[in-house]
């Protein structure tokens, strides 16, 4: 067992992060074509209400449908957990400094705890959302919940992993799961939509948003969710 974790923290951790930005890399290369192969659309670019639409939807309060407050709020938590989790928990940092060489910030143990328990109910939610309503459910795919289940899976393993008490397997194995799950992770991420964790506010910016027509969102919305809706 203690070599296939070292397997795990040393050449497949390197070769599947690597795997990870290396599939970035190659989206935002496509991205930059499809923007040259446009470029007659960057000088009418409303660059102004672009960037600001793109800043907006990072946190979209502003964009608020009526009865999607509650989830709403659920995926930005959700999303928070997934993000600073894994980038800024000590033992993460560790692992982070020794491949980049450089010195991070650190979470402490309890924010990463709590972050971990909220993004893991959160997560749970979301399912429950997909599952028992039925406009979600009628657009739900079966890569949505395997997606859902993947970005869980090294939050769940980790915390167990860290928590002797509550945690059923021996450590060594609970955290074989949690690398492992991890990787899988970074190699599916590029490949998914799961990148939009990474590349949303370059989405935001891309040649798909600058076709659109003034006010082509505002009537999509008002034709699914009626006249209430605010986009």
């Amino acid at each position: 067992m203690d070599a296939w974790l070292e397997l795990a923290r040393g050449p497949l951790f390197a070769a599947t992060f690597l795997v990870m930005v290396l599939g970035l890399v190659r989206q935002l290369g496509m991205q930059a074509v499809q923007l040259v192969r446009r470029r007659h659309l960057l000088r009418r670019a409303r660059w102004r209400v672009i960037l600001g639409d793109a800043f907006s939807w990072s946190l979209p309060l502003g964009h608020l449908v009526r009865g999607t407050v509650v989830l709403t709020v659920v995926s930005i938590l959700f999303h928070l957990g997934v993000v600073l989790v894994p980038l800024l928990l000590a033992d993460h940092i560790a692992m982070w400094e020794r491949l980049l060489g450089v010195t991070l910030p650190k979470l402490s143990v309890g924010v990463a705890d709590l972050l971990t328990i909220v993004a893991i109910a959160c997560a749970l939610l979301l399912l429950a959302y997909r599952t028992l309503v039925p406009r979600a459910r009628a657009l739900s795919r079966p890569r949505d919940y395997l997606a859902l289940v993947l970005v869980v899976m090294p939050m769940v393993s980790g915390y167990l992993a860290a928590h002797p008490a509550w945690n059923p397997l021996p450590w060594q194995m609970m955290m074989l799961v949690h690398l492992l799950s991890a990787e899988l992770l970074f190699v599916v991420i590029p490949f998914s939509k799961l990148s939009h964790m990474v590349l949303f506010p370059l989405e935001r910016l891309s040649q798909t948003y600058w076709q659109v027509q003034p006010g082509a969102g505002e009537r999509v919305a008002q034709a699914l969710l009626g006249e209430e809706a605010r986009v």
